[in-house]
C-alpha cells in the first residue's frame, strides 16, 4: 500500500497544481486585457473627439433649420419630409445609374492587366499609360472630359474625320448622357488604380498553375477564366470595395468640374446634392440631413459587402 501511495502522491501533486496554474494564467490574461484597453484608451478618446463628436453634430443639426448661425429644432420629422423629396429619389437614381458602370471600372482594368502580365511588345510604356489616371487630380481629369464630350470636343472631332458627323451631339447637354458621360470618365478615372490591383494580384500567383492548365491544352483565355480569375478572387474584392466607395463619395470633383450636377439634376449625386443644399442654398441643415442618409447608406453598402466576402469564405458575420 505504501507504494501505492507513493506512486499516487505526484500524480495527486500534479492534478491540484493545475487549477493554481489556470487560475494565475487567467489573472495574467486579464491583467493583458486591462492593460490592453488602458493602452487603447487615448486612440479611443481621439477617435470619439474627431468623428464621435462631430457626428453626433450632424445628427442634431440635420433635425433643425439651421442656416450656419442660429438652429431651430424640428425632430425626426425632418427626415421622413426628406424622404418624400422627389427630388432626394432622382439624386439617388442617379447614384444607383452610375452603379451600373462598376462592372466596366473592374473588368477593363482586369483585362488590360492580363495583357501586361503576359509582358506584351511595350508592356512597360503601357503600364505607365494606364497608371496615369492615377497621377492626376480628379480636377483636372473633369477638365479634360468638358474638352471631350463637349459639343465642340475631341469625340466629335473624330466622329467628323470618319465621316460620321451625323453622330456628333453634345453630350453634356442632355440628362441622361451627360450621366453616361460622367460613368465613362469615372471608369477611365479607375482605370489605373485597378490595373495596378490587378497587376498586384497576377505577380503572386502560383505560375506552378499556370504552366499546368497550358500543359493540358487549355488556351489563354480559358486559362484566364478558370484559373487566373479564381485565384485573384480577393484582389477583385478589394477594387470592387474600393470602387464602389469611389462611386458614392469620391465624384465631388468629377460633377463639380463637368456637369456642376445639371443639366437640372440630371448628373447630381446624393454627394454633391449635400454640397448644393448646404453651401449653395445655405441650408446647412438640410446639407447635414443628407450627410446623415449618404453616411448610413455608406454603412449599409459596407456591410453588405462584408457579408458576401465572409459568406464565400463560410464564415458569419
Amino acid at each position: 500500500m505504501s507504494t501505492v501511495q507513493a506512486a499516487q502522491q505526484p500524480a495527486a501533486t500534479a492534478v491540484a497544481a493545475r487549477p493554481g496554474r489556470r487560475r494565475g494564467g487567467s489573472r495574467l490574461a486579464r491583467r493583458r486585457r486591462r492593460a490592453g484597453l488602458l493602452l487603447s484608451l487615448p486612440a479611443v478618446i481621439v477617435v470619439v473627439a474627431l468623428l464621435g463628436l462631430p457626428i453626433g453634430q450632424a445628427v442634431y443639426y440635420s433635425m433643425t433649420t439651421w442656416d450656419g448661425i442660429s438652429a431651430t429644432w424640428i425632430g425626426p420629422s425632418a427626415y421622413s419630409t426628406a424622404l418624400s423629396d422627389p427630388i432626394l429619389w432622382r439624386v439617388l437614381q442617379n447614384n444607383a445609374l452610375l452603379l451600373l458602370s462598376i462592372p466596366f471600372a473592374i473588368g477593363i482594368p482586369l483585362s488590360i492587366a492580363a495583357l501586361l502580365h503576359e509582358h506584351v511588345r511595350g508592356w512597360r510604356f503601357f503600364r505607365s499609360v494606364y497608371f496615369l489616371p492615377t497621377a492626376i487630380s480628379w480636377v483636372v481629369i473633369g477638365m479634360v472630359a468638358v474638352q471631350f464630350f463637349a459639343l465642340s470636343g475631341l469625340m466629335n472631332s473624330m466622329l467628323r474625320l470618319v465621316g460620321l458627323a451625323s453622330l456628333q451631339t453634345d453630350m453634356l447637354a442632355g440628362q441622361r448622357s451627360a450621366l453616361v458621360a460622367l460613368a465613362i470618365t469615372f471608369v477611365w478615372s479607375m482605370l489605373g488604380t485597378n490595373t495596378i490591383i490587378f497587376l498586384t494580384g497576377m505577380a503572386t500567383l502560383d505560375q506552378t498553375l499556370i504552366e499546368a492548365a497550358r500543359v493540358d491544352g487549355l488556351s489563354r483565355w480559358q486559362i484566364f477564366f478558370r484559373v487566373t480569375v479564381p485565384l485573384l478572387k480577393r484582389f477583385i474584392q478589394f477594387s470592387f470595395v474600393i470602387t464602389v466607395i469611389s462611386a458614392f463619395s469620391a465624384l465631388f470633383s468629377l460633377i463639380f468640374v463637368m456637369t456642376n450636377g445639371g443639366p437640372g439634376f440630371g448628373t447630381t449625386t446624393l454627394e454633391f446634392f449635400v454640397y448644393q443644399s448646404a453651401f449653395a442654398q445655405g441650408q446647412f441643415g438640410t446639407g447635414a440631413l443628407y450627410g446623415i442618409i449618404l453616411f448610413v447608406i455608406m454603412i449599409i453598402v459596407g456591410l453588405v459587402q462584408l457579408r458576401l466576402i465572409r459568406s464565400e469564405d463560410g464564415e458569419g458575420w
